[in-house]
């Protein structure tokens, strides 16, 4: 089998046993914990799934913007519009955030995501003229959005429920084959693509310019969307959970889900393999631009206030 076979045969089959895992690892009280909290699942649902996009538009918008490569301007397009990447609930637990929160927050996007990337994709041509999608029609980026990420989702919340004291057995086996996958995933596209990462950065650093400055507005909106106390909520909410909410809600947004931008990628684009590159590069952009934040913000972290270990 070549890489490239291996490449798009992985790409769905990771992300779907992601997506399979993070069902079963949430458990339902998460919901009723969090129903108390409305109102700040709904800022961070705006934010990781329309005004993230939105900003990433108006920054293709802008003039210097708009003479970078096509293949590019993709890239930036897809993971703005692909909200939050199924692994940020391990990463919010380790970077002093809210792990029950983060897998609500992941869910919630999983099933807007039905909604908002069809309308996004349907919105992006006349927004800001990209070419080349005439064939993404909403209904089966609904479709496909589906079968990678809801069905998977909901097969595992099931199974979750339904294993009862035998769930524990199944979450580990699922974990492991998610990591198996996914380090073989990266394997893989590193492999066919390592000796162009470079030359696509060196000639796209105007791109990376728009990939850092994304990542950055990102970070804020969610970090300011969380810190805000809105009517509905209930409740007092101490300083360190504060700071736990903020960190988890800037993840959520800032990350977004690379296996769902390949997979749109492969499907809608294959004749644009450089789109891949894109892609790869903006995971990088966010790891390093988010790195020194999250250090930053868990230093603020008193040392009893961190949850969702």
């Amino acid at each position: 089998m070549t890489a490239q076979a291996t490449v798009a045969l992985l790409v769905p089959l990771t992300l779907f046993t992601v997506m399979l895992a993070l069902g079963v690892n949430l458990p339902l009280q998460a919901f009723q914990h969090w129903r108390r909290h409305w109102p700040l699942i709904l800022r961070a649902e705006l934010a990781t799934c329309l005004l993230v996009p939105l900003v990433g538009w108006l920054l293709l918008s802008l003039p210097p913007a708009r003479s970078l490569s096509i293949e590019a301007r993709h890239a930036i397009a897809l993971m703005a519009a692909c909200p939050s990447a199924p692994l940020i609930l391990r990463k919010a637990g380790k970077s002093g955030g809210d792990a029950s929160l983060a897998a609500l927050l992941q869910v919630c996007a999983a099933v807007l995501a039905i909604v908002t990337l069809p309308l996004l994709a349907d919105l992006s041509r006349p927004v800001f003229a990209v070419q080349g999608w005439d064939l993404l029609l909403p209904r089966q980026v609904a479709l496909q959005v589906g079968q990678v990420q809801l069905l998977p989702l909901l097969l595992g919340l099931a199974l979750g429920q339904l294993l009862g004291e035998r769930r524990p057995e199944l979450r580990l086996a699922l974990d492991r084959l998610a990591n198996g996958l996914l380090m073989l995933l990266v394997l893989a596209v590193l492999v066919r693509t390592a000796p162009l990462l470079l030359q696509f950065s060196s000639a796209n650093l105007g791109a990376i310019a728009v990939m850092v400055l994304l990542v950055l507005a990102s970070l804020m909106l969610g970090y300011g969307l969380a810190g805000e106390q809105g009517a509905g909520d209930e409740g007092a909410v101490d300083q360190n959970a504060r700071s736990s909410q903020r960190v988890t809600v800037a993840l959520v947004t800032s990350m977004r889900n690379p296996g769902l931008a390949l997979l749109l990628a492969a499907t809608y684009a294959p004749e644009m393999p450089a789109v891949k590159l894109g892609i790869i590069v903006y995971v990088l952009v966010t790891v390093l631009v988010s790195l020194p934040v999250l250090r930053w913000q868990r230093s603020t972290l008193q040392p009893h206030g961190r949850h969702g270990r």
